[in-house]
Parts: structure tokens; sequence; C-alpha cells
């Protein structure tokens, strides 16, 4: 009997996501039937994409992948308010079509963030009499913390009971790293209920791109850093870097790529101080991004300092390891230790110029020898322990378990 599993996910393609369409059209290689609820695509610019208007239901087939698409606030900006309304809308629709839906499924999988994502499935799951695995990506409350979008510590309060109702409720909960289940362990979550699995990349799009109209500056080492540009990111520790590589008479670049609500500030900083070693690159498909990573020389991985992130592996550290490109890891903790046990490239403090500055400057003075071997090495880690098609086969043992079956 084919197992019959529930995507529930607020962003699913062509938004840019690693647990979209790519995991659902491995899921049905490897034998399930799947299904997905999602919205309309608008992040992360906040704005719904050309072919696409906000209705009341919509259903797409996206290469044999039945996608339904429920009505949706979009927004992606600054203000709380809208954010917690474009996370609010998607509950609602989802919880009223998932419970309403005709269709019957064994496994509900949720991909969290957001937390209400989450809720929708536990909400699904109890009327329908339906197990359910919450993917966690994010640990709320304290990312919503640490990112400053919301400081009111009584709604934070109530957000931290909502995450302990979701992960009693949860059949199984998947993390994305030993921190993350080590610091869930810590909050009363049973261990054998927690599961790590590395993310993996949209491999056929960072390997099979199309060519971009954007080529990178032909005038020195280009390290490039690719994806949501939010506060998070810490883009000034960025563009502090790129001066200091000025002051160094380094001949390398600093190209950032992507869209997101921290761009504008650091386009702006970077202008005051006159950098002509830093690059803006507007957002690009994600067919085209991997061209943009092949042309670099090194990938920047960077987030802010904090102790949060210490347990978190940012997604786009999987693109830049199957890209076989060195890598500048400026995150500690988790992600530090896959590039280490990697050897796949060099290790910087988190929000330190300086320390990146003397990253970048040391893979200038490798040989090219050096650096192919260290990309080389991160794409072959990636291949035997990060891959989706390793990826899926653990979660189908995973939704089989929850299931009761074989």
């Amino acid at each position: 009997m084919t197992l019959k599993v529930l995507l529930l996910t607020q962003w699913f393609d062509p938004e840019p996501t690693f647990k979209g369409l790519a995991f659902a059209k491995e899921l049905k290689r490897q034998g399930i039937d799947v299904d997905v609820i999602t919205g309309f695509p608008n992040y992360p610019g906040g704005k719904v994409y050309d072919g696409y208007a906000i209705k009341a239901y919509q259903k797409e087939i996206i290469d044999n992948v039945d996608i339904n698409r429920v009505p949706i606030y979009p927004d992606h900006g600054k203000s709380a308010i809208k954010r917690i309304f474009n996370y609010l809308s998607f509950f609602f629709s989802s919880s009223l079509y998932g419970i309403f839906r005709r269709k019957k499924v064994d496994v509900i999988y949720a991909y969290h963030p957001p937390l209400t994502t989450a809720l929708s499935a536990s909400l699904i799951s109890l009327i329908r009499r339906t197990p359910f695995v919450i993917d966690v990506q994010d640990l709320w409350p304290d990312t919503l913390a640490a990112t400053g979008m919301l400081n009111n510590t009584k709604i934070l309060k109530v957000v931290d009971i909502v995450c302990h109702f979701i992960y009693k409720r949860a059949s199984k909960i998947i993390v994305l790293s030993p921190g993350f289940k080590k610091t869930l362990i810590e909050r009363g979550v049973p261990d054998d209920k927690i599961e790590i699995i590395y993310n993996w990349c949209d491999e056929e799009k960072i390997r099979n791109f199309e060519k971009s109209e954007h080529l990178l500056p032909n005038n020195g080492f280009n390290v490039v850093f690719a994806g949501n540009l939010g506060l998070a990111q810490g883009l000034p520790a960025i563009v502090d870097t790129a001066k200091l590589l000025i002051e160094r008479k380094i001949k390398a670049n600093i190209v950032i790529i992507g869209s997101g609500i921290a761009k504008i500030e650091a386009e702006q900083k970077a202008e005051d101080l006159e950098l002509d070693n830093i690059y803006f690159i507007p957002r690009v498909p994600v067919s085209q991004v991997g061209d943009l990573l092949n042309q670099a020389d090194a990938l920047l991985v960077h987030l802010i300092d904090d102790e949060l992130f210490k347990i978190t592996i940012p997604s786009r550290t999987q693109a830049y390891m199957a890209c076989g490109k060195p890598i500048v890891m400026a995150v500690g903790g988790d992600a530090t230790d896959l590039i280490k046990q990697a050897e796949a490239g060099i290790i910087c403090f988190s929000n330190d110029p300086v320390s990146m500055a003397d990253g970048i400057e040391h893979l200038c003075q490798l040989t090219s020898i050096e650096l192919e071997r260290l990309g080389n090495n991160g794409k072959n880690f990636y291949e035997s322990k990060l891959s989706l098609n390793e990826g899926v086969r653990r979660f189908i043992t995973i939704f089989n378990e929850v299931t009761g079956s074989k």
C-alpha cells in the first residue's frame, strides 16, 4: 500500500525553499504519494509573484506534484503586525482546507517556520486523526527575540507555550543539527521523539543551472554571499569586512546576491563608505543561482553573533558545499563543526569583520590546487552525508514508523 503524505508549508516553489518541490519529487520517486498545501508565492519580497493572484483556492500541478494554494496575506517586511497577519492568514486558510478536504493521508509533514504552520498541522491532525511530523528549522520564540522581530515578553511567553503544545502533540520532531536536539531535550522533549536530518540543497537547480545575465567582477578574488538578506544575516559586518580588505590592499570583492529587509541599509552603508569592492546583485531565479555560485572563488556563510545560531546550520551551507567551492564559515557551533569535519574551508568568528577579512586574505594566498581541494572536500562530504537522496530516505523511514507501516 502506497504511503500518502501531506506536505504543509507556507513557502513552496517558485519561492526559494529547500523543502519544496525537490523534496516532493524525491518522495514521489521513492514511492510516496504526495500532496502539498501552501500559500500563494510572495517570499521573500512580500509581493505576490507574477502569474499569481490571491484567490480562495487554486490547484496547480508541477512535475506531477499536486499543489493546493490557499489564501495568504502577503508580507515579509519589518512590521511585526503585518508579519503576524501573514502567518495567521496561512494558519486559518490551511487549517480550514486541511480539515475539510476530501482526500485522506497517512501522515502530515509540517515545515516550521513559521510556528503557525505546525499549529495548523496539529489542528488538522487532531480533527482528522492523522499523525504529524514537524520539521523544526527555527527555534521559536528564540529566533523572534534574536532577530528583533518580537520583543514583547508576554507574547514571547505565549509563543513558547504554543511551541511546547506542538512538541507534545507531534509524533516525531525533525531537527537540523545536534545543537537543536540538545536544546529541545533540555526543554523537556523526549530524546526518542527527536531525529536529526541535515538539510540538503536544491541539487537540480544548483548543478543544472541556467546562465545568469549577471557576471561577477573580473578584478580580484570573488567571495559570494547569496540568499535571504534579513536582520539575522548581519550585513553591516560584511560591509565592514569589505572596508578592511581595501585598507589591507587585498584584491578581493564581496558579492551579495538576494533581497530582504536589511539590504537597503547595507547598500547605503557601502555607498557612504565609498567601497568599490562590494557588489549587490538583485535576487535572481533559483534556477540561475548555481551559475553565480560557480563563478565565485569562495562562498561566505554568516549570521549575527547569537547563542541561538550556534546550534543552527544556515541552509546556504549545503548549497555551497554541493557547488564544490571553498567556504568562509562565520557562524559558530554546529555549522563550524560541519565545515571542520568536511575540511571544506576556513573558520571565522561571527560578526567579526577582522576575523572574516583574515579568512578571506588567507584564501587569497592559497594556490588553485589548494582551493580546489577544499571545494572537493565539501562536495564529497555533501554527497555522502547531506544529499537529498539520503535525507529523503531517512524521512520515509520516520513516516513509516509513525504510521506503523513497514
